[in-house]
């Protein structure tokens, strides 16, 4: 794919862009951690932006009415239908503790229901930042490049589940990456064509449990694959982190929006996780971007791409000594990488498969009827399942090339089946 494809983002000089101004932002996922960090940006720089809309789940009422009032939105979308009452409620709450008599203060518009966050991606503003979990996001990505807005993507799963349907839908530059590593890159990519990469290397910190063998890891709990060493991040994406399914998406993800081939992306384990990715050019010559484990930096540039927000988060401090590492990841005892590639390769409806059947055995993980280890043995299974299926012409729905929200959502669907019926044999056969 040529650089500046659509869906890819477009690396402009800095020198040759205006100070921008104050852009209106909708966020979606306002109250996990990527979308509470973004209101932290927008709060300490109003000159800069201004949100217009925010949408969450609803299971945190009172954090989403002190954000809405805090920023004084226009509207709130709430998807979960039983949890509206209790945000209206909330909002209520939050107006009287501020001192607002009834008829003196204007509470945003709110709207409910699981097609409100696609609504909302569609309003018009700036930009667009889809900080949604899992495969719920893939509307919501789609309703926003509709709109003409930026996405900026820190729902990886819609690209990948969506793949080319997504990028498709998007103008050249209109996808700018949240994500550390793939923020990196494009940092990295400014100015040069990838047609001078020789291959992209994505950092991982190796989780909780790097160097630990599958047999050390027969008997992992939750509060263990949750003890993540470097980042702190919601319990789905740390749990993704330590089974490396994460860094799986990951590498089809920098594929969908870099354009370069599968072969071309490697993983390198960085524990100290400063490294957050890098360029190597035909040349010979790497280019990696640093900063401490933050994601403050790579929000506050994609909210203001391609310009940087000062003071975002503390730099690397030079003057200390330090050492940082890299090794060889270990595929035999973390196998997603590996699947994920498959995934990558079969392309089509596979990535939906391999998210959706991951996101399923997390769950069963959290609620003790499946295993760690079993998390990417599930995973595995429904995927070779998926793959066997589209060998046959049996499985004409889940394959093509003109791939459509339909196909996605079936496969996503029939994934989630499968992976259900294993996580309960799983628990019915207990302990192994």
């Amino acid at each position: 794919m040529p650089c500046g494809a659509p869906g890819q983002v477009r690396f402009r000089s800095l020198s040759a862009m205006h100070h921008p101004h104050r852009r209106d932002l909708v966020i979606l996922g306002s109250t996990g951690s990527v979308g509470t960090q973004a209101l932290e940006i927008v709060a300490a720089n109003p000159d800069r932006f201004r949100v217009v809309a925010l949408a969450a789940a609803g299971s945190r009422p009172r954090l989403l009415a002190r954000q809405a009032l805090d920023h004084a939105v226009d509207v709130v979308a709430v998807s979960r239908g039983s949890c509206a009452q209790d945000v209206q409620l909330a909002l209520y709450a939050e107006a009287q503790r501020r001192g607002h008599t009834a008829g003196q203060f204007r509470l945003p518009r709110l709207v409910v229901g699981p097609d409100a966050p696609v609504e909302t991606a569609g309003l018009d503003c700036d930009v667009v930042l889809n900080a949604m979990d899992g495969a719920v996001g893939l509307l919501p990505t789609l309703a926003a490049l509709r709109s003409g807005s930026t996405l900026a993507l820190a729902n990886k799963e819609s690209l990948i589940i969506g793949g080319d349907l997504v990028i498709r839908a998007a103008r050249p530059g209109q996808i700018v990456p949240v994500d550390s590593e793939h923020s990196a890159v494009a940092q990295a990519l400014r100015g040069d064509h990838v047609d001078d990469v020789a291959r992209l290397v994505l950092t991982a910190s190796g989780g909780p449990f790097r160097g630990r063998t599958r047999a050390d890891l027969v008997d992992v709990t939750a509060a263990d694959a949750l003890n993540h060493p470097t980042w702190a991040m919601g319990p789905v994406i740390t749990v993704n982190s330590a089974t490396l399914v994460n860094k799986g998406l990951e590498v089809i993800e920098a594929h969908l929006l870099f354009g370069l081939d599968l072969e071309r992306i490697d993983v390198v384990v960085h524990p100290e996780s400063h490294v957050h990715s890098m360029v190597e050019y035909a040349d010979g010559s790497t280019l990696a971007q640093a900063s401490p484990p933050s994601m403050r930096i790579p929000i506050a540039l994609a909210l203001a791409w391609p310009r940087r927000v000062p003071g975002a988060a503390p730099g690397c401090d030079w003057t200390q000594k330090s050492s940082w590492h890299f090794e060889p990841l270990d595929e035999d005892t973390f196998p997603a990488i590996r699947w994920a590639r498959r995934a990558g390769a079969a392309a089509g409806t596979a990535p939906a498969v391999f998210n959706a059947a991951n996101e399923v055995a997390v769950q069963a993980f959290f609620d003790a009827r499946l295993g760690f280890l079993d998390i990417v043995d599930t995973v595995g299974a429904v995927l070779g399942q998926h793959l066997d299926r589209i060998a046959s012409d049996d499985a004409v729905p889940f394959k093509g090339d003109a791939l459509t929200v339909d196909d996605v959502l079936a496969a996503d669907a029939w994934a989630r089946e499968q992976a259900a019926r294993l996580a309960e044999q799983a628990a019915a056969e207990g302990p192994r």
